[in-house]
């Protein structure tokens, strides 16, 4: 019996100082974990933005006279050549001094200058856009030879050339509208004597289509009215803009970015166009980047230098045509990016030191400091290119109460 109880006692006595050694083991500390995959890391450079029509005309009055009611409403759709603007009830010639028909005819002069000036101008974005579309297809044919972004540079500058070409051809044919305009202006501020006998400028039979003197003006373009400067009947002068015209559907967005941003950004970059209020993301291609930047205020009141990156869209006009000018969109700009490789949350990582980077990586149970090698970062998601391995697992967002060799347990 005595033996039994010395038994005992020993047995308790060996539980109490297990007991209270276990009680000295430290928990395990739960952390979040991550687990080491392969993906696409992408930086952007993320700012609003807004879209705007690539091209826009202000149809303005070449003579002097009186405006006829302005028939037009924003959102009407006009014709080149056919839909009829406007209606001026020019002054009398004879009312007509030496200097506003020496301003008419200078005014031709002009007209004829800018003609000239298109056509060259003209003629090497032809030869441009031919060089890039035969780059393109060269490079398009030995693609094994180049590399991806090569291939993408290749396409980027066709696409640019075309739009320059497209850009130099309306150009143009806003410079000979121009003209007609200011030859048709000079023909009726002609004096009486170097008029017909129907009352006409000499060679004129007709009037421009409306009868007698009054100058009609018809659209240089075809689009829509985009906004009506003067509707009312009113006395007006030479270069009075009377409506703004545009094509809704030929739109390009503008975005302004941090001059530090913005030397990051090059051509050709993929841009994605988010919250437009379509259900899906658009796409866009940068086709310039601004030279000169400017100063604009933040909303916290500090001055920053910023730059106008222009974008052009490729997805097709189906997907975006509730789409208008003016309208407010979130962009992505992709600066870098980089497919099929490891990578791990950002807020995994650390700086053990002043130089270099770390993570606390999982094994058996214990957190283990391990150095690694960062590629492109975006705030979210960092590339890992040397430290670590595919399906390794490290601690989100470690506290201070992890270090190396403490127990860990899976939140």
């Amino acid at each position: 019996m005595k033996s039994w109880l010395s038994w005992l006692l020993v047995l308790m006595a060996a539980l109490l100082i297990a007991g209270i050694g276990y009680s000295f083991v430290p928990e395990p500390k739960e952390v979040d974990l991550a687990t080491v995959d392969r993906g696409t890391v992408r930086v952007t450079v993320d700012e609003d933005g807004k879209t705007r029509i690539r091209e826009k005309y202000v149809v303005s009055t070449p003579l002097a006279g009186r405006l006829l009611r302005i028939n037009m409403d924003p959102g009407d759709p006009v014709a080149a050549s056919e839909t009829l603007l406007a209606t001026i009830e020019p002054r009398d010639p004879e009312l007509l001094d030496a200097r506003a028909i020496a301003q008419a005819e200078a005014r031709v002069k002009a007209g004829e200058a800018a003609v000239k000036k298109a056509e060259p101008a003209l003629e090497q974005a032809r030869i441009e856009q031919g060089n890039a579309e035969t780059q393109w297809s060269r490079i398009r044919a030995a693609k094994a030879s180049f590399t991806e972004m090569d291939i993408e540079d290749a396409e980027a500058k066709y696409l640019a050339a075309s739009e320059g070409l497209r850009s130099a051809k309306y150009a143009k044919e806003i410079a000979e509208f121009e003209l007609q305009q200011a030859e048709a202006a000079l023909l009726r501020s002609l004096p009486r004597a170097e008029q017909n006998n129907n009352g006409l400028p000499n060679g004129e039979e007709n009037g421009n289509g409306s009868g007698g003197w009054n100058f009609t003006i018809r659209s240089p373009i075809s689009g829509r009215v985009l906004r009506v400067f003067q509707e009312s009947s009113a006395v007006v002068t030479a270069g009075m803009s009377l409506l703004e015209l545009g094509d809704p559907v030929d739109l390009e967005v503008e975005i302004d970015v941090l001059s530090s941003d913005a030397v990051k950004i090059k051509p050709g970059a993929h841009v994605m166009l988010e919250h437009w209020g379509g259900d899906e993301v658009l796409n866009g291609r940068v086709r310039l980047v601004e030279p000169s930047g400017f100063t604009k205020i933040s909303t916290l009141g500090v001055e920053e230098q910023r730059v106008n990156v222009i974008v052009d869209l490729i997805d097709p006009i189906e997907k975006r045509a509730a789409l208008g000018d003016g309208f407010r969109v979130e962009a992505r700009i992709v600066v870098a990016e980089a497919n099929e490789v490891l990578r791990i949350p950002a807020s995994s990582l650390f700086r053990p030191s002043s130089t270099g980077w770390a993570v606390f990586r999982v094994v058996d149970g214990l957190a283990t400091e391990t150095k690694v090698e960062v590629g492109n970062q975006n705030g979210l998601e960092a590339e890992i290119i040397a430290g670590l391995d595919e399906g390794d697992q490290v601690i989100v967002h470690p506290s201070d109460q992890i270090a190396d060799g403490v127990a860990v347990a899976a939140r």
